[in-house]
């Protein structure tokens, strides 16, 4: 409203001056290289500014002749961009639907179109994964990294490239690179992995801080994976270094309360320094909680001076601390069981296979060793033994599928840290040997081999 007001008043101002103009007397003479030219004023006003007009129309028309073939260049190169990148889309897509052929057309499309867009890099790279041609996936991640814009992702598959033809070192030198430019979280995680896997803990320490500190883990998960490396370190200086090991074991059950690998490690220092009576209450202590089989064979090496009847008595008081666990039951059944002591040692098993009940494979194994032990061979040890080979699997330490006897800090598939936990394996699960496993460090075979054993067929697959 306001502007149609200030428009009509602006017609009248001109109107009004037009009519002024028109109204006062005289003429315009003009004389130039012997022309005489005469007019009125509104006459000569009127040649001005149809002069003025003729020069802007004019002068507009050279400037858009001089700017056309920059405007048709300009329309045929987006024109172009377009239709590059409808193609690169369309290339994505049939990456991700696993169309090879159609993937490399778009691919080879794109980089005439586009050769310089940092996604027709991001195509060619993802068409040569899809058809297996690695050299050609890294040579493209490659001229990635040469671009600010595109370098960690270009670093991102270089990473993932080194770690497909497994060099480790390759690996890591291209995840460094990236977690130096940002904290990426896959970048931290590849770097503590690496140090994990070559068994330098104090590195892998320094990395969980890092990563904490950019942010890239929460407090929790940071708090685990200490626990995890203290864990590591104290198994590899339990023998020669004593006083360290239960230092670290302990500061690792305070992150982790309850961590059995850092609790069993702790109570081993102390038996094998005397010291049986703090070693029986850590354990002890634990398995009110989160009882465990790993702390029950460290409290039978506990106790290897007392006597059957005082043996049973000991496993009797931990039994009760958690009395509804099947751990508790299968530990007193096996100490009543080497006390000869069947009556005992049926009645701890006995809830675990009453009707109803779906005893697991090393239960059933339990009840074959007692009706052996107490009758020999009979039909009852093979019926135990069959249901056992049928049974549900126990629990075990298992990453990535592999099952291991004893806990290990790192997997030896992936090489990630803390990936072991005891939980119910599938069936697809395999057990895991020291040959072929390059991913473990080699302190920490060396410090227990046993720990690479692959449990017995006869207990269902699962050690205990």
């Amino acid at each position: 409203m306001l502007f149609l007001f200030f428009f009509i008043l602006a017609l009248a101002v001109v109107a009004l001056g037009l009519e002024w103009l028109i109204e006062q007397p005289g003429s315009l003479t003009l004389e130039f290289a012997g022309w005489h030219m005469e007019a009125s004023i509104p006459v000569a006003v009127a040649g001005l500014l149809l002069l003025i007009a003729t020069v802007i129309v004019v002068w507009a028309i050279v400037v858009a002749l001089i700017r056309l073939p920059r405007r048709m260049a300009g329309g045929s190169r987006e024109r172009r961009r377009e239709r590059g990148l409808d193609v690169i889309s369309q290339g994505l897509v049939a990456v991700g639907a696993g169309d090879l052929a159609r993937a490399r057309k778009a691919a080879a499309l794109a980089e005439r179109l586009l050769p310089g867009e940092p996604l027709t890099q991001m195509l060619n790279a993802q068409a040569a994964q899809l058809s297996g041609d690695h050299q050609a996936a890294a040579k493209a991640f490659h001229k990635m990294t040469l671009k600010p814009e595109t370098k960690l992702l270009g670093l991102r598959g270089l990473h993932i490239e080194a770690k497909r033809r497994q060099d480790a070192e390759a690996a890591h030198h291209f995840a460094k690179a990236a977690h130096e430019i940002a904290p990426l979280p896959w970048a931290g995680s590849a770097v503590l992995e690496h140090h994990a896997a070559g068994g330098d803990w104090e590195k892998a320490r320094a990395a969980v801080e890092a990563n904490l500190a950019a942010k890239a883990i929460d407090a929790a998960t940071a708090q685990n994976l200490r626990a995890v490396i203290e864990t590591a370190m104290a198994m590899e200086k339990e023998r020669e270094h004593p006083h360290d090991a239960l230092r670290l074991a302990r500061q690792a059950l305070k992150r982790r309360p309850g961590f059995p690998p850092a609790a069993a490690t702790a109570a081993r220092v102390l038996i094998h320094h005397g010291d049986r009576k703090q070693a029986l209450k850590l354990i002890e202590t634990v398995w009110a909680t989160k009882p465990h089989p790993d702390l029950a064979e460290v409290y039978f090496e506990a106790l290897p001076d007392e006597s059957n009847s005082q043996r049973v008595a000991r496993i009797e008081k931990l039994a009760r601390l958690a009395p509804d666990a099947p751990e508790s039951r299968h530990i007193l059944a096996q100490a009543a069981l080497s006390a000869r002591d069947f009556t005992k040692a049926r009645e701890a098993l006995a809830p675990l296979v009453a009707a109803g009940q779906h005893p697991t494979a090393h239960t059933c194994l339990l009840m074959a060793e007692i009706e052996d032990a107490q009758n020999g061979p009979s039909g009852p040890v093979r019926e135990w033994l069959a249901r056992g080979s049928r049974a549900p699997r126990d629990p075990a330490w298992i990453a990535d599928g592999v099952v291991s006897k004893h806990w290990l800090p790192i997997s030896p598939v992936s090489g990630k840290l803390d990936a072991f936990e005891w939980k119910i394996p599938p069936h697809s699960a395999q057990h895991l040997t020291e040959e072929g496993q390059p991913n473990i460090p080699a302190a920490f075979l060396a410090r227990q081999p046993a720990s690479l054993e692959a449990p017995a067929s006869g207990a269902g697959g699962v050690a205990q």
